[in-house]
């Protein structure tokens, strides 16, 4: 989850060996899937992060900065109570209970993708002063064993809003069509979303 996706994610069952639950297929398959590490991978500074030190499964912790997502001029989410996804090789990805989302400027798309640990997320359009945007954000609204604490939470692409904030810190989209992550000053890489690395 990144950039503005030019073509959305798609939930794809085949060529999985199938079972009576195929969506238990594709997690099993994908959490089995080899990694591999780069070999250019950046060593922190004082006060950084490398997503290379970030566990798989991924965790979720709670985040004391002020969270924010500006769009068509307005503020489209701000919280004190975010939470944070990290995950091996991803930029973490910034979650906002949905009382500090302005939810009724949000239009549920029927697209959906498959986490193989947080479950399906459900995608979600924005129209707000005019303006539209396709897959502005998603949310886990049941989400798998361990990541209860994300359920209705939402997260928003960098790339396709006005701005998005770490504190007083605007953030970059982490790379590629389909990652959310947002990078800051605060993390280093390489990102998974760069060319080459599907199986990072």
């Amino acid at each position: 989850m990144g950039n503005k996706p030019s073509s959305l994610p798609v939930l794809v069952i085949e060529p999985y060996p199938m079972t009576n639950d195929p969506l238990h297929t594709q997690r099993q398959y994908w959490r089995n899937v080899e990694r591999q590490r780069p070999t250019n991978i950046v060593i922190p500074a004082h006060g950084q992060e490398s997503v290379w030190d970030y566990p798989r499964p991924p965790q979720v912790e709670s985040v004391a900065e002020e969270l924010r997502v500006i769009f068509a001029g307005a503020t489209l989410a701000e919280t004190l109570r975010g939470l944070r996804v990290l995950e091996t090789a991803s930029a973490p990805v910034y979650y906002f209970p949905p009382r500090d989302v302005r939810t009724g400027f949000l239009r549920r798309m029927v697209h959906t993708t498959l986490c193989e640990w947080k479950g399906l997320a459900t995608y979600w359009n924005v129209d707000l002063r005019g303006r539209r945007q396709e897959a502005v954000g998603w949310c886990y609204e049941t989400p798998g064993e361990g990541y209860e604490q994300l359920e209705g939470y939402f997260a928003f692409y960098a790339g396709v809003v006005d701005g998005c904030y770490l504190g007083s810190e605007r953030v970059e989209p982490q790379p590629g069509d389909y990652y959310g992550g947002w990078v800051a000053s605060n993390i280093v890489g390489p990102f998974k979303g760069v060319p080459g690395s599907d199986h990072w």
